[in-house]
């Protein structure tokens, strides 16, 4: 009976030992992912090292943590006690959405091509002209187009990117375009020029902040108007095909 009770006591405070644990692991993944874009903000290390390194153990730790809580869950279910269960279920919980982020992120990143420079006019992009000075003190990637190569492996990922032409004469169709542009969520509006049809905006992603700069133009087309759009990241050789889906959204607010 005696050995009955320190057996039982013994699985009791392995099975709350491990839901401590697995919870706590789960906390210190969720540190390591917070912490990624907050020391790129503040200057204490580079993205990549955020992405490749914090984002990555950040997982590693997630998938461990989730490990530990199901085996406590598993095998020592009935010496954990509802404290126990409770925090061994929020470590599984948060652990997987954990393992999710990076894994998304990764996904996404292989499932588009490696560039970060997406305009409608591969021959002739639109020109940046306000966003520069904010890119040199940023130190951006050039805004100077790559030429063919990248002009194929764009045409190879987004074939459907191409310039929007529309019945309406310039001055009218610049207007729709900046009324467009200011409505689009997320983007700041920071220049345009109706003389050159010329309208730039930015938009700052969420988690990173990381920045995109966007540049439309408005040209004469026989009787009526074509629009261009170009859409270039600061940061990174991959935009995660954000660049490309901003266009789209655009182009799809403007046919509206």
């Amino acid at each position: 009976m005696v050995d009955a009770k320190v057996a039982s006591l013994k699985n009791r405070n392995w099975a709350l030992y491990g839901a401590y644990l697995g919870f706590g692991l789960a906390v210190v993944a969720l540190v390591l992912l917070a912490i990624s874009p907050l020391g790129w903000y503040a200057g204490w290390w580079h993205f990549r090292f955020a992405f490749f390194w914090l984002m990555t153990y950040s997982a590693y730790v997630a998938l461990a943590a989730g490990v530990v809580c199901v085996l406590a869950l598993a095998v020592g279910r009935s010496g954990l006690g509802g404290r126990g269960i409770t925090m061994a279920g929020i470590g599984v919980v948060l652990s997987a959405v954990l393992v999710y982020v990076p894994w998304q992120y990764n996904h996404r990143l292989n499932s588009v091509p490696r560039i970060h420079d997406i305009t409608t006019d591969t021959d002739n992009p639109p020109a940046y002209v306000a966003a520069l000075p904010a890119r040199a003190a940023e130190k951006a990637n050039t805004v100077i187009y790559e030429g063919p190569e990248l002009a194929k492996q764009q045409k190879a990922a987004y074939p459907d990117i191409v310039p929007l032409k529309i019945g309406l004469p310039p001055n009218e169709a610049f207007k729709r375009s900046l009324d467009a542009a200011k409505a689009m969520p997320g983007w700041t509006v920071v220049d345009s020029d109706p003389s050159t049809g010329r309208i730039e905006a930015n938009e700052t992603s969420r988690w990173f902040r990381f920045g995109d700069d966007v540049v439309i133009r408005v040209a004469a087309d026989g009787a009526g108007s074509r629009i261009d759009i170009r859409s270039v990241s600061r940061q990174g050789r991959s935009d995660f095909g954000v660049n490309a889906r901003r266009i789209r959204a655009y182009l799809e607010r403007l046919k509206r």
